[in-house]
């Protein structure tokens, strides 16, 4: 069954436990609720109590005095019963969403470090249902699962025990349909539950076929696809419909029923009861408490099924939580060493790595790179290039060998003063849905205006961002959607030099510009690798031909390395792909 909607254990108590952990910063609140629901279920019974006294001690003896006075202690009790439910309600919607915030924050923080490998290998929709819709579902069991439970079945308990107190022939006659409706309620939670998760699954399907869509909605208008796409939404929403109205259909044949055996219990009892008086066995007042009591009994049972199934999709919820929260798959960060400067020195020695830890992509990297040295890289597309950059941010963790970096092993070095001192501008720009500035600074206050505007000034990207709606401060939209692929990847140069990195990595940061933008770029690069150890990974030969070294890769091994004159007098890989190129050119 898919993990996605399949059922919990009602009370699994291993996972209760680790949700606790959660609530104990707010032990006081916690403890706090406990009270109030046992008070709420100890005034339950109060109230039938008070109106058989009050008509058997009261009104049937004219005592009208003492009748004022037990309509002002109903009203007392009325008035303390809704102060009790006020504090109810809001302790535990209160409680529900601090936990739920804090799991939040825990479980972003998580994703934060989890390694590349995880996201390879994990779709993006399951962890936002873990972030967003599985968090949410953890206010329920707060306010209408576990804590309602208890005060339902404790209310159910004191109002068994005071009606078999008061008199038991009419206890046993109240609680005749009591098997029946336990049983119309555990065929309505067994149905429901059903029906939830066909709900969830119809909302799943629905949420990753509109995320998906959207995202390629340039795809389905290209090849006219949009009347073919409307009719397989259509077919989803229809399912989500029908989902839907199953579970309408449960609750709209359950409630009638369990108001039908309420009222037939009513009848019984107001049949008997009535023979009762006439025998003088029973009073009045009794009779009228017990009419009370069927209500006060028989409806904490018919929402005992929705609440058993609540704690029961929180269950689910918490316990994929915390199968994310376990996960080691992780960066580990156990160095320590974080040098005040860098020289930036590049050592890959003996070095193999594979994605699945079987089949190797590279395979036996030696190479060097010493201090402001510019290296590139070059290659088939597959031959292993951007794994080898991956390994040197520890995006990635070698198999074998180990990598250097001025003299010292990278897992050495604290992961954030490592990753701080390496620049990477990638090929696919990703700018956040925010202002020019924060997409720049990534939220780093410590980085100010004029450093950025100095930065964009000699990238020669100032005037084009002072000419866009509110400058620095303009909104590029999800992914930079407003900017061309030239402007995104000048942006990328600015982000990449106000960080100011030792070394920098460019990879393959001019394959899919124009010309014109390509001389940009290939102008900002040049003033952005100045003074820094670079490498560079590059499609367009023509723009590393002034390279202290080009490295050739092929199938995750080095063949070829020297400079661009040498590598075409060896006549060998290098030279066959600039030929190739330079025709292409021509």
């Amino acid at each position: 069954m898919n993990t996605e909607t399949k059922s919990g254990q009602i009370f699994d108590w291993i996972t209760l436990r680790r949700l606790y952990a959660f609530v104990k910063p707010y032990q006081l609140h916690f403890y706090g609720l406990i009270l109030i629901i046992v008070l709420s279920a100890i005034l339950a019974p109060v109230g039938p109590l008070l109106i058989r006294y009050t008509i058997d001690s009261k009104i049937a003896t004219g005592d009208y005095p003492g009748l004022t006075r037990m309509l002002l202690l109903m009203i007392g009790v009325l008035v303390l019963q809704g102060i009790i439910q006020f504090f109810n309600t809001y302790l535990s919607g209160w409680l529900g969403q601090n936990v739920i915030r804090d799991i939040r924050v825990q479980l972003y923080q998580k994703v934060l470090k989890l390694r590349l490998k995880f996201f390879d290998n994990t779709p993006i929709g399951r962890l936002v249902t873990r972030t967003i819709s599985d968090v949410e579902t953890l206010s329920d069991v707060f306010s209408e699962g576990m804590a309602a439970i208890v005060g339902d079945i404790l209310q159910l308990v004191l109002i068994i025990a005071v009606m078999f107190y008061t008199d038991w022939r009419l206890s046993a006659i109240s609680l005749s349909m009591i098997p029946l409706m336990l049983l119309s309620t555990y065929i309505f939670k067994e149905k429901i539950k059903v029906s939830f998760n066909e709900v969830r699954t119809a909302v799943a399907n629905l949420s990753s076929f509109v995320q998906e869509h959207i995202t390629g909605m340039n795809i389905v208008q290209i090849f006219g696809s949009e009347k073919i796409e409307a009719e397989k939404f259509k077919q989803i929403n229809d399912e989500h419909r029908k989902a839907n109205i199953r579970s309408i259909w449960y609750y709209s044949v359950y409630y009638p029923v369990a108001d039908i055996l309420s009222a037939a219990a009513t009848g019984l009892v107001v049949w008997y009861g009535a023979k009762a008086i006439l025998n003088e066995e029973v009073t009045y007042g009794t009779v009228t408490a017990f009419i009370m009591f069927i209500n006060l009994f028989f409806r904490p049972i018919r929402m005992l099924a929705d609440r058993f199934n609540t704690l029961q999709m929180g269950i689910v919820s918490t316990d994929r939580i915390l199968k994310l929260l376990d996960s080691d798959d992780f960066t580990p960060n156990t160095g320590t060493y974080a040098p005040p400067t860098w020289r930036g020195e590049v050592e890959f020695k003996n070095v193999w790595f594979a994605y699945n830890d079987e089949n190797y992509v590279l395979k036996d990297i030696n190479f060097t790179v010493k201090e402001g040295e510019t290296v590139a890289f070059v290659g088939a597309t597959g031959a292993g290039k951007s794994s080898i950059i991956n390994l040197l941010s520890r995006f990635y963790d070698v198999n074998k060998g180990e990598i250097r970096i001025d003299g010292v092993e990278v897992h050495d070095y604290k992961l954030e003063a490592l990753r701080q001192s390496i620049g990477v501008v990638l090929q696919d720009v990703f700018l956040f849905s925010d202002t020019i500035e924060n997409n720049i600074t990534l939220g780093n206050k410590s980085i100010s205006r004029e450093r950025i505007v100095e930065a964009a000034k000699l990238v020669g990207v100032h005037e084009f961002i002072e000419r866009l709606p509110g400058g620095y401060d303009y909104n590029v939209m999800e992914r930079g959607s407003t900017l061309s692929v030239g402007q995104r990847q000048l942006i990328s140069f600015v982000r990449a030099m106000v960080h100011d990195p030792r070394i920098m990595v460019l990879d393959e940061a001019t394959s899919s510009v124009d010309t014109e933008t390509e001389g940009l770029i290939q102008d900002a690069i040049g003033k952005l690798m100045k003074g820094r150890t670079a490498i560079v990974i590059a499609h367009r030969l023509s723009t590393i031909r002034e390279a202290h070294k080009i490295i050739v890769v092929d199938k995750g091994q080095i063949v070829e390395q020297g400079t661009h004159d040498e590598l075409l007098q060896q006549e060998g890989f290098y030279a066959n792909l600039y030929r190739m190129q330079y025709k292409e050119m021509v």
